[in-house]
């Protein structure tokens, strides 16, 4: 039964470093301090009293002293709800586990109040808030409250308030990259790929085990050399574009050296099959299931990566190290955001670009990363369970019967798995879009927010 995005807690952001509750500040106050008069009768003993230790001397034990806690419910925070009002609904949401300014290394340009007067906007970019100190911010995140304000204190409008919140755009924030236009350069490029991956080693295997009296050893070492010739190409080309200077698709806030996620995935991948290919390929007679393994082992790497990610965020743990665009320390996002957000910014040269959009479109929508989550899931049960499959047909079927599986089943399964994907994309979009549409006009309808252009 689909979820109803009103109920579910969305609205946690598990998006930064966790970070431990800070000890609350205290006043220490002594009490038992001797009070001492000047007299005649001090300025006579002086010095027969520097000989003898005095309240504050190392040989004295320290008076008692007493510690006052300072009372913090005063203590508010001046963070404003996207609805415009001072209590979020969501109960989880004010919990801020995941720490202070803890999303992807974006640079953000702090402008204070210095900069524009209060309730005059520039036509070119958002009010803004005074900001007093990086300090005050941190703190008053960490010490939110989600009480309602005193009566005295009446909460800032939206026309004196900047933030990165899209909750007031008439849409969405956009991500700027259609794989409509791109169409026919994506269908080129996986035509080259089923003929490399598919075509090639099935129909070399069949013609020379059958029609030609080479060895065994040979046939496999021949089609052992002519596989994987686009990926291996793709491959380079994809670490050319992430590691030369000026790189327009590097990770936000990364090292060139750190090239990306999906990069590192894909090496691993590579080096399995390497090491399968080689070993199968050396008798004399090779083992002809261990050499239709490598798709499969392809699989379950990236389906292996995949879960125990989504595991990882399920129960709010931080990124071990970085994960493309999000920072070691930071709490995980889906999965499949990293490699969704590499694909496309290096291979389907959406760029950098695409990256930072991805981020806002992330944080601003609540249905966007609902989506994100399930499907996250579906391709990570999806991958294990193809890999599995398809390692039991190769170790049960007959030989020939288990090549044409181990080199073929997968793209089926990959096929019917990208169509399920598109169908559900375009639905929640659709169910995203409208929802934004209808918050807005509600919020309108009530005076919270002013009007916007579409």
């Amino acid at each position: 039964m689909e979820e109803d995005p009103k109920d579910h807690d969305f609205d946690q952001r598990h998006d930064g470093p966790i970070q431990p509750a800070q000890p609350r500040p205290s006043v220490q106050i002594q009490t038992d301090m001797p009070r001492r008069t000047v007299s005649d009768q001090d300025h006579n003993t002086s010095k027969k009293s520097k000989s003898q230790p005095d309240a504050f001397s190392p040989m004295t034990a320290p008076p008692e002293r007493r510690s006052m806690q300072l009372d913090r419910s005063e203590r508010r925070s001046t963070q404003i709800s996207r609805s415009g009002t001072w209590g979020r609904q969501s109960r989880d949401f004010d919990q801020r586990r995941d720490g202070p300014f803890g999303r992807p290394s974006l640079t953000m340009t702090r402008r204070r109040s210095s900069q524009m007067s209060m309730g005059v906007a520039s036509p070119d970019r958002a009010p803004t808030m005074p900001v007093e100190d990086d300090s005050a911010v941190v703190d008053s995140d960490n010490n939110r409250d989600d009480g309602p304000p005193p009566s005295d204190q009446v909460p800032p409008s939206v026309e004196t308030m900047q933030s990165s919140d899209h909750a007031f755009e008439p849409e969405p924030p956009p991500l700027n990259y259609s794989l409509i236009s791109r169409k026919w350069s994506i269908l080129w490029f996986w035509s080259l790929i089923l003929i490399d991956s598919i075509a090639m080693p099935i129909v070399l295997y069949f013609c020379l085990w059958y029609y030609t009296d080479l060895s065994p050893n040979t046939v496999f070492s021949i089609v052992t050399a002519a596989l994987g010739g686009i990926s291996i190409f793709e491959y380079f080309i994809r670490f050319y574009r992430l590691w030369k200077k000026g790189s327009t698709c590097r990770v936000i806030g990364a090292r060139r050296m750190y090239l990306d996620w999906f990069h590192w995935n894909f090496t691993l991948a590579w080096v399995i099959i390497m090491i399968e290919l080689i070993v199968g390929t050396v008798p004399e007679h090779p083992p002809i299931r261990l050499v239709a393994m490598p798709l499969a082992s392809m699989v379950y790497t990236f389906g292996t990566e995949l879960m125990i990610i989504d595991i990882m965020r399920y129960f709010q743990m931080p990124a071990p190290c970085r994960i493309s665009s999000i920072p070691k320390g930071a709490q995980l996002r889906p999965g499949i955001y990293s490699i969704i957000e590499d694909v496309i910014a290096v291979d389907g040269s959406g760029g950098t670009e695409y990256r930072e959009a991805l981020n806002r479109r992330y944080e601003a929508s609540h249905i966007f990363r609902a989506m994100l989550r399930r499907l996250g899931m579906y391709w990570a049960v999806g991958a294990q369970g193809c890999a599995v499959l398809t390692t039991i047909l190769i170790f049960t079927l007959s030989e020939d019967a288990a090549y044409s599986v181990g080199w073929s089943l997968p793209f089926v399964w990959a096929g019917f798995w990208t169509i399920g994907t598109f169908w559900y994309v375009n639905r929640k979009l659709k169910e995203e879009k409208k929802a934004w549409q209808e918050e807005v006009a509600v919020r309108m309808e009530e005076g919270k927010v002013p009007a916007v252009a579409a």
